[in-house]
């Protein structure tokens, strides 16, 4: 195809972990233009074909952005303050909707809340999960949801292993970790399978749920992946009501591992939803041992 009839997809949160990946997995096909949607875009002006001005909580600059877009992947940022994922998600709807989009990639997550029948709040999923009506009712040619997983990278950042009390390395959690309940991936493979589903709208696009899923573990067999590879990590299970009172923000991320433990991080057997996920995107996804062996080397190896 040459320049001129690729077709155009926007993406929202392009400069971020799963928009990024998004960006390069379009890129480097060759059916495709790509709009990177960004509120900097003198700062991001290289990241794609096309860089455009956009942000969410300005839905005047959303109708411009959308213009000529075949597509869109849109993930919201539950963690920035001020967010409103519902609103944002909404504007983004309507804006693509006037501007005949066709298909519309919602980056989604389970409805804890219902899954768990009202025992574990955990915002961060849910809120996502109650845009995912919005979308079906919008009457878009085509609609998917992809889920991204337990990113391998949070081991980089947030979950990095901390000293612990016992002098190693390791983690301290609420979380029984004899139970195969963390569904993990690496997110850069997020843009396989969404750049797969805009390829084959007709196999993915009446409101398939997708997920990102390289690994189903407990936490014992990633400490135990880990220490395999020449690490000596440690793991101590915090009781709920102790941890919760260990800093700001504590509660939710034990009601999040709460829920895992009793319901798994995508709250069912979801071995249908990557088996298809994994036929759209190609491939299988990295296993979390082959993705450690490259990212979290032991000192030495």
């Amino acid at each position: 195809m040459t320049d001129d009839n690729r077709k155009v997809i926007a993406v929202i949160g392009a400069t971020g972990q799963q928009g990024g990946a998004v960006v390069r997995a379009l890129q480097a096909s060759s059916e495709f233009k790509v709009r990177a949607l960004t509120r900097n875009p003198s700062k991001h002006w290289a990241i794609a074909q096309e860089v455009v001005e956009a942000d969410l909580n300005r839905p005047d600059t959303l109708n411009a952005a959308f213009q000529g877009a075949y597509g869109v992947f849109l993930v919201t940022n539950f963690w920035e303050k001020g967010t409103d994922e519902e609103k944002q998600a909404t504007a983004a709807v309507r804006a693509a909707r006037d501007a005949g989009v066709k298909h519309f990639i919602w980056s989604t997550l389970p409805d804890v809340e219902s899954i768990s029948k009202g025992r574990f709040h955990v915002p961060h999923f849910t809120g996502k999960a109650k845009v995912d009506q919005i979308i079906k009712e919008a009457g878009f040619d085509y609609h998917t949801f992809v889920i991204a997983p337990f990113f391998y990278q949070n081991f980089m950042g947030p979950l990095a292993p901390q000293k612990q009390e016992n002098g190693r390395d390791g983690w301290a959690l609420p979380m029984d970790p004899t139970v195969r309940g963390i569904h993990l991936g690496d997110i850069t493979e997020l843009g396989k399978i969404v750049a797969g589903v805009f390829t084959k709208p007709t196999e993915a696009g009446n409101g398939a749920y997708l997920p990102l899923v390289g690994d189903l573990m407990s936490f014992n067999e990633i400490v135990d992946t880990l220490n395999r590879q020449g690490h000596a990590f440690s793991f101590t299970q915090v009781p709920t009501e102790i941890f919760v009172a260990l800093f700001e923000g504590a509660d939710e991320i034990a009601a999040t591992f709460s829920y895992f433990q009793a319901h798994t991080y995508l709250g069912s057997d979801a071995s249908k939803e990557i088996a298809l996920a994994n036929r759209i995107a190609g491939s299988s996804m990295t296993t979390f041992a082959d993705w450690a062996l490259v990212n979290l080397p032991a000192q030495g190896k």
